[in-house]
C-alpha cells in the first residue's frame, strides 16, 4: 500500500509526540485533515490539490507536534531569558578573572616566563567563559522544558515584591548554586587526575583521599544540590530543608576538620615541589586557612538558611 501525503505527514508529526498520546492525537489530526480536504474538494479542488493545500497550510509537522504537546522550540524562552543573562554575566564577572588570576599565580610559582603566564591565563579564562556559558545555558534549557506552560508568572504588581519570596529560592540562584557545585567537583577531579598546577604532576589534595573520600565528597555535593533543588521547588526554605542543609554542611565541615587533624587533607609534596625550602611550613599554613574557611562558610550557610526558614514559617 502506497502511503499518501497525509500518512507521511502524520508519521512525521507523531515522531515528536510521546507514545502514550500518539494514538489519540493522530486520530484527531487525521480527522481534521480529512474534513478540510473534503471541504476543498466540495469547493472544486481535486483531491490531490486539496490534500497538498491543507498540509501546506498546517506547516512543518515538527512545529505542529510541538504545539500539540506544548513543547517550546527555543533554547531559552522569554520566561527565563533575563534570569539566564543576568546570572551568566555575574558568573563571568566572578569566575573568569578569578580563574585567570589563579592560573597566573600558579605559573609564577613554578617560574614560568611572562609569555607563558599570560598565555595560560588567557587560555584558561576563555575556557572558563565558554564552559560557564554552556553549563548555565544547559541548566536553563532544562528548566525551560521542565516547567509547565501555565507556570508563566503573571504581570508584575506590588503584591509580588521580592520580600514575598526568599532570593535563595529563585531560578537564578538555584542555577548559580548548581554551577558552583559542578565547578568545585570538576576542580577536585582535575586535581586528582591531572594536578592543580599543569606540569607539576602533584595533586593539591592528599593522595590518601582517593577513591573513597572523594566518592564521599561527591555524595555530599549531590546531597547539597538535592536540598537546593527541593528548596527551589517548594518556593522557600522550610525548617525541614534548613535542617537537611545544616546536616550536609556540618558533615562536609566535620569531614574536612577530621582529615586535617589526621594530616590527610593537603598533600605536603605539592608545596615541597613549589617551595622546596619551606614546603612543610607552607603546607601547614595553607591547611589551616582551608579548614578555617570551610568552617566559617559552612557555619554562615547553616545560620543564613535557618534564619530564612524561621522568618518564612514564623517559628
Amino acid at each position: 500500500m502506497i502511503a499518501t501525503l497525509t500518512d507521511r505527514y502524520l508519521d512525521a508529526a507523531m515522531r515528536g509526540v510521546p507514545e502514550a498520546q500518539r494514538g489519540d492525537l493522530a486520530a484527531e489530526l487525521r480527522a481534521s485533515i480529512d474534513d478540510q480536504i473534503e471541504a476543498r474538494v466540495e469547493a472544486g479542488d481535486t483531491p490531490a490539490a486539496a490534500e497538498h493545500a491543507v498540509l501546506t497550510a498546517l506547516g512543518d509537522p515538527d512545529r505542529l507536534a510541538a504545539r500539540y504537546v506544548d513543547r517550546p522550540l527555543q533554547l531559552i524562552g522569554p520566561r527565563h531569558f533575563l534570569d539566564w543573562w543576568r546570572l551568566l554575566r555575574l558568573l563571568w564577572a566572578m569566575l573568569v578573572p578569578l580563574s585567570a588570576l589563579g592560573v597566573a599565580i600558579g605559573q609564577l610559582l613554578i617560574g614560568a616566563s611572562p609569555g607563558a603566564v599570560i598565555g595560560n591565563a588567557v587560555s584558561v579564562a576563555l575556557s572558563v567563559a565558554v564552559h560557564t556559558a554552556f553549563w548555565v545555558t544547559l541548566a536553563f534549557a532544562f528548566i525551560e522544558r521542565s516547567t509547565p506552560a501555565d507556570a508563566t508568572p503573571t504581570a508584575w504588581d506590588p503584591d509580588s515584591l521580592p520580600e514575598q519570596r526568599q532570593p535563595s529560592t529563585t531560578t537564578r540562584d538555584l542555577v548559580a548554586s548548581l554551577v558552583m557545585l559542578a565547578l568545585f567537583a570538576g576542580v577536585v577531579v582535575w586535581d586528582a587526575t591531572v594536578g592543580l598546577v599543569p606540569g607539576l604532576d602533584v595533586s593539591f589534595l592528599h593522595p590518601a583521599l582517593t577513591p573513597w573520600w572523594l566518592a564521599g565528597l561527591f555524595v555530599v555535593l549531590a546531597a547539597e544540590a538535592l536540598v537546593r533543588i527541593l528548596a527551589h521547588r517548594a518556593g522557600r526554605w522550610t525548617m525541614r530543608l534548613a535542617v537537611a542543609n545544616a546536616l550536609v554542611d556540618l558533615g562536609f565541615a566535620g569531614g574536612v576538620v577530621w582529615l586535617a587533624s589526621q594530616g590527610s587533607l593537603i598533600n605536603p609534596a605539592f608545596f615541597t615541589a613549589l617551595v622546596p625550602s619551606g614546603g612543610p611550613a607552607v603546607s601547614q599554613v595553607v591547611g589551616t586557612i582551608v579548614v578555617i574557611s570551610v568552617v566559617v562558610v559552612s557555619a554562615w550557610d547553616v545560620i543564613d538558611v535557618l534564619v530564612k526558614a524561621r522568618r518564612r514559617t514564623g517559628e
